[in-house]
This record gives C-alpha cells, sequence and structure tokens, in this order.
C-alpha cells in the first residue's frame, strides 16, 4: 500500500514515505480522501500538514516482532504521532494492527492482545476516549485481508468485528458549517490558465463567480472555477479538498499558510496571540520561559515564533488557573502565554474554529508542545 501510495521516484527506492500522498477511493456510502503521511522522523513536519486535514486517523502499527517494539518505545514515532494526531484535530483513531500474517506473528491473538494492552493506556494519556474514539483491528495490507471484506474464518478464526472498510463507513466525522464564513488554508498552489489554489474547506461553502480575500494580504480574488478530485463542479462545502482557479492575485504573491476568506468576515491576521499549551518534552532540560524560541505549525502555517511572556500556570488537576506567578514551567505544565510571530499569520480563537485554532510547537525536529489559541492581539 505504501508503495503505490509513493509517488515519486525517491521515496520507492528509499522504502519510505516522505511528501503527504493522495489517492482516492469510494465504498458504498461515502467518499475518502487518503492523505499518506510519512512515518519517519526527519518528515514529522510534512505528517502535521497532513494531519491537519484529516478527520479520521488510521494509525497502522506494524506486528511484526520488534517492529511494534521500536515504534512505541520512548522516542518512537508512534508516540509522536498519537500525540500530534490528538492536536491537530483527529478526533477519531483507527489503530490497524498490520503484517498479521507474518511468520514471527501468523495471525496471534495473544500478539494482537498484547499490542491493543500496551497502546490503550498511551492512547488515554495523549487525550483520546478509548471506548468512544478509537477503534483496533487487525489486518494484513500485503495480502488484503480484512480490508474490503472481513477476513476468512480459516485464517483468523477468533476475529468477529468490522473489517476496514466497515470501520471507516461508521465512524461519525466532526460537524462543519456550511453557512459559516468560508475558511479554506492554502496548502499548496501553482499556476495553470490562471493562479490555482490547494487546500480543504474548514468552514463555509464557495460557488463559482464568488469574490475571496486571500488573507492576510487582503487582496481580492475572483473565483473562476472548483474542482473537487478532478472533477469540475459549481459548488463545494466544508470538507472538501478542492483545486480553486483564482483571478486577481499572481502566484508567487502567495505563500501555503495564506487562508482563502469570505470578503464580509475575513479571518483574523495578527503577529501575537495568547494560547493556552501544554509541555510535553523539551530538549535536554531546557526550561520554558519567556524568550523560548520555536517553530509554530498552524494549519498549513509553519512560522518561527518566541514566548514573550507565561501568563498563567493551570492546575491540571482541577483546571484552574494557579494563583502564583509563573516565571518557567517544565515538561507536562499546563501554561497559557502570549506568544509573538515573526510574520502576520492568519488563525481563529480555538474556540470558534478549532481547526484554525490548534497548534504544535517544535525545537530541532521535535514536538516540545501542543496548544489551542485562546486570544488575538488585533
Amino acid at each position: 500500500m505504501a508503495y503505490i501510495m509513493d509517488t515519486n521516484e525517491e521515496e520507492r527506492v528509499k522504502g519510505i514515505t516522505v511528501e503527504v500522498g493522495r489517492a482516492r477511493f469510494e465504498t458504498e456510502t461515502t467518499r475518502f480522501t487518503i492523505l499518506d503521511a510519512p512515518g519517519h522522523k526527519s518528515y514529522v513536519p510534512n505528517m502535521i500538514s497532513g494531519a491537519s486535514q484529516a478527520d479520521i486517523g488510521v494509525l497502522v502499527i506494524s506486528a511484526r516482532k520488534g517492529e511494534f517494539e521500536t515504534g512505541y518505545e520512548r522516542g518512537g514515532q508512534t508516540r509522536e504521532h498519537v500525540q500530534l494526531a490528538k492536536t491537530l484535530g483527529v478526533s477519531k483513531l483507527l489503530v490497524v494492527v498490520n503484517k498479521m500474517d507474518d511468520p514471527t506473528v501468523n495471525w496471534s491473538k495473544e500478539r494482537y492482545d498484547e499490542i491493543e494492552s500496551k497502546m490503550i493506556p498511551f492512547l488515554r494519556s495523549s487525550g483520546y476516549n478509548v471506548k468512544k474514539d478509537v477503534l483496533f483491528l487487525p489486518i494484513s495490507g500485503l495480502m488484503g485481508s480484512n480490508m474490503k471484506t472481513r477476513v476468512d474464518k480459516n485464517i483468523c478464526p477468533w476475529w468477529d468485528g468490522q473489517c476496514l472498510f466497515e470501520a471507516l463507513d461508521a465512524v461519525e466525522v466532526p460537524p462543519r458549517d456550511p453557512k459559516g464564513p468560508f475558511r479554506m488554508p492554502i496548502i499548496d498552489k501553482f499556476k495553470d490558465m490562471g493562479t490555482v489554489l490547494m487546500g480543504k474547506v474548514e468552514s463555509g461553502t464557495v460557488s463559482e463567480g464568488d469574490s475571496l480575500l486571500v488573507m492576510p494580504n487582503k487582496a481580492q480574488v475572483k473565483v473562476l472555477a472548483i474542482y473537487c478530485d478532478d472533477d469540475k463542479v459549481r459548488h463545494a462545502g466544508p470538507g472538501e479538498n478542492l483545486r480553486i482557479r483564482l483571478s486577481g492575485i499572481e502566484e508567487e504573491d502567495i505563500l501555503s499558510g495564506f487562508v482563502l476568506s469570505s470578503v464580509v468576515n475575513p479571518i483574523p491576521a495578527v503577529s501575537e496571540f495568547v494560547a493556552q499549551l501544554q509541555v510535553l518534552e523539551l530538549l535536554d532540560n531546557a526550561i520554558f520561559t519567556a524568550g523560548y524560541k520555536a517553530v509554530l505549525h498552524i494549519h498549513s502555517v509553519m512560522e518561527e515564533c518566541e514566548i514573550v511572556e507565561l501568563l498563567q500556570q493551570i492546575d491540571p488537576k482541577t483546571k484552574k488557573p494557579m494563583k502564583k506567578k509563573v516565571l518557567f514551567v517544565k515538561n507536562g505544565a499546563v501554561v497559557v502565554c502570549r506568544v509573538q510571530v515573526n510574520n502576520v499569520i492568519c488563525i481563529e480563537k480555538f474556540s470558534d474554529f478549532a481547526q484554525l485554532g490548534r497548534f504544535t510547537l517544535r525545537t530541532e525536529g521535535k514536538t516540545v508542545a501542543v496548544g489551542k489559541v485562546t486570544g488575538l492581539s488585533s
């Protein structure tokens, strides 16, 4: 499966996914877009851009002896991915235990149960409600077992649950507002008989002929054509991955992270904001204090930022602010702080638009904190 999704030569030669691959498939009731995000730790920023567009996460875990352990242990990628997925708004998770056909596993129930029992406490600690929002299932990607149709009882007598496609069909995706103000973070752009933008609609509806704004540079543009998958459509609503052809702006004046938004109610553009964030794991006992610098990832934005002030620390048990003045915090702390960025960025308060108000902070290739925007400075 990964080989098919890795569309460029480099990835096939290396045998690892680098970019976020896109593919589509349909079940009887739903149209799915797959965003195959890279697993390798050097490419986490690419993984973030894929996961920030996703509604459902499918976490593929290898059942092969030694492979699950490597991904799961401290510093392994499985851990970082789960934490990132949760922050980036992937509220439902299918944990797919792959390579069940491997000679070291041979569809063993013991091995499957062992992986499930190790993953559950960790998923809980990352904030997932395991009973409601997580589903485990065994598959063999290579053989195609338990993917489109349920696995044969001769191969796996103990599995009574759904196959992957049934499970995907049954997931309820988060509601988005088709009548809300239009918001589409721009992931990519190119020239093709005009300027073409790619992105996922997070709110509102777009129609051919609409006038919109490209924020933060307030350029007024007109929608010439809309493509959903490869089909030209006249209207498109929230949740759709689109390509939109525009007039009124040059391709070089647009950066990834800009947002296509409604003229009447444009997205706020700020260089400073207030956020509540949770410090996960700082590098080599660094302390988190005013002056701390990191790279901010929020929807399709990637910007350098600095923490300018710690406002208050939140008690993790009561979720209430603590009384004492806070100057620095360590791993695991939850803190409200002011964050400044070098360039103006388009974001929303988490309470107004969850997808456009949650972020991660990374330093030297490692996720150090996750958070949500609670206030915007004008």
